[in-house]
């Protein structure tokens, strides 16, 4: 497909691929303090400054800081490090802490991950020297494996980061198997939604810069012959399918999703008609799909008035006529109408979550009639997320982006809602105050959105949780009395708190922090 820009995927079919070599004429700069710890805080960005002040400069660019210095989920590598592992013929390595790497395994591992992580350790010496490079150099060659492999991420946590560790200069292939350098520390990329489009974003670059040397094999599951449209971050897997639905009655099918699960459907998501940034926050990815020539349409067909919206939107975006996108929004509106009409909701919820599609989860909230007066996300504002942000807002709620734990907190206590959606704090100081609450990630992001069945499915679980606040109530009523934080549990006295051991304790902190203020002033 030629896009007005003239860049044009041309397929092999042979299954031979011409990459392309680039041999970096930068030196690495790795004499960061290796004593470092990852929760420093400032002090680590500080030393990724001077490490690395290009990189630091593309993180706050693509990735801008909210009000904390470090993340309030989860570790953000944890993002990018479930992608690679969800993709066929991928092996990944971490470089870190092992603390760090210990962590990242274990909950890859929870959520499903069936390989196993690679691990590069180290030390001050072979940090400050060096040799860490090397040991990553040596790894990635020992397990370069061309039959078993199409390409090996590679991963910098905090500490290599702030060392200014050079992934950069790792060979860009070996016997045919990419080699995928990426910095995810905590102090650069705020949560691990963006982490994943960090590696999204650097494996489009290396696929858009194959295709442009010359022709490159199919996805395994074939291309379609009508145009496609590229859909853009993690979904539940009917949703896909529903938006597919969607575009037939206008000639185009659903393309790949962005991030991908084997390497050739890269090739295929940037040989797209167009963009849907389903997750608005994808600024690395969409950098890539735009030096391509693909236009990006924001949004999602959520609800009845987004999917009207949307589909007017792919419409433009492929200049089709007006009575063909007419038949195609007929044609689904009306159902979707049906679907929230069956399955109304009433009464006051509050989201909030970390997972990028707060917004549309909170535009089908309100069409399926319950009254939201919050949304918080930790990601960003963008531009792709500004239509979603408007409806909102035109509808009472208030849209905060890059929302903080405090902030979600403090909404869900101001509005006192007959339900909280949110994060796992959230929930939890939800249900101390007897309030109905449901986890976001496991529990709103594992179901479809897209379509009628977005609105079925969403209103099922929201009712149901709705109807527990008896139950809650009675649960409250009956551990009421029995404590709270270290004074929780059942007391046959007194619990003994020691205020002296706190005081003492507060002195040392307080005695640290003047020592690190007088440090900066020299």
């Amino acid at each position: 497909m030629t896009t007005r820009e003239g860049f044009e995927v041309g397929y092999d079919d042979s299954g031979d691929v011409e990459v392309i070599r680039a041999e970096p004429d930068v030196r690495p700069n790795v004499e960061a303090d290796g004593a470092l710890g990852c929760h420093s805080g400032g002090e680590m960005a500080k030393a990724a400054e001077m490490a690395a002040p290009s990189l630091m400069e593309k993180f706050r660019a693509d990735y801008p800081q909210g009000p904390h210095d470090k993340p309030q989920s989860m570790c953000p590598a944890f993002g990018s490090l479930r992608v690679g592992l969800r993709m066929k013929r991928v092996a990944t390595i971490l470089s870190g802490s092992a603390c760090c790497v210990y962590g990242l395994t274990f909950v890859s591992h929870f959520y499903g991950a069936r390989r196993s992580v690679g691990y590069v350790p180290f030390n001050s010496e072979t940090l400050v020297t060096g040799k860490l490079f090397e040991d990553i150099r040596d790894a990635v060659h020992e397990i370069a494996d061309p039959d078993a492999l199409d390409a090996i991420v590679v991963t910098n946590l905090c500490v290599p980061t702030a060392s200014g560790v050079p992934l950069r200069l790792l060979p860009k292939e070996i016997d045919g198997v990419r080699v995928v350098g990426i910095d995810v520390p905590g102090f650069g990329v705020p949560t691990h939604a963006e982490a994943k489009d960090v590696l999204a974003g650097a494996m489009l670059n290396y696929a858009r810069k194959e295709a442009e040397a010359g022709p490159v094999p199919r996805p395994q599951s074939g291309t379609d012959d009508r145009p496609t449209v590229a859909l853009l971050g993690e979904m539940f897997p009917a949703d896909p399918v529903m938006i597919g639905a969607m575009l037939a009655p206008l000639g185009l099918a659903a393309g790949p999703t962005v991030p991908c699960r084997e390497w050739r459907e890269l090739y295929a998501a940037l040989d797209c008609g167009a963009v849907a940034a389903i997750h608005p926050f994808y600024t690395a990815a969409v950098r890539e799909f735009e030096a391509a020539g693909r236009p990006i349409v924001g949004s999602a067909p959520v609800g009845a008035e987004g999917t009207a919206a949307w589909l007017a939107g792919i419409g433009d975006a492929f200049g089709l006529p007006a009575d063909a996108v007419a038949a195609a929004q007929n044609a689904f509106v009306g159902a979707i109408k049906g679907a929230l009409a069956a399955n109304p909701i009433t009464g006051r919820i509050t989201v909030s979550g970390y997972e990028g599609s707060e917004l549309l989860v909170a535009r089908l909230l309100i069409e399926c009639g319950a009254d939201v007066p919050y949304v918080g996300t930790a990601c960003p504002k963008t531009r792709w997320s500004a239509a979603d942000a408007e409806w909102l807002s035109a509808h009472g709620a208030e849209v905060r982006f890059r929302a903080s734990l405090e902030d979600d907190l403090s909404a869900m206590e101001g509005h006192q809602p007959d339900l909280a959606i949110g994060t796992t704090p959230v929930v939890q100081r939800a249900k101390e105050l007897g309030t109905p609450a449901l986890y976001f990630t496991n529990l709103i992001s594992a179901r479809p959105l897209m379509g009628p069945a977005g609105a079925g499915s969403l209103g099922e679980v929201v009712r149901a949780a709705m109807a527990g606040k008896d139950r809650m109530a009675d649960m409250k009523a009956f551990f009421e009395g029995v404590g709270h934080g270290d004074t929780a549990g059942v007391w046959e006295g007194a619990p003994n708190l020691r205020p002296d051991f706190r005081a003492q304790h507060q002195r040392k902190l307080d005695k640290k922090a003047k020592a690190a203020k007088a440090a900066e002033m020299i």
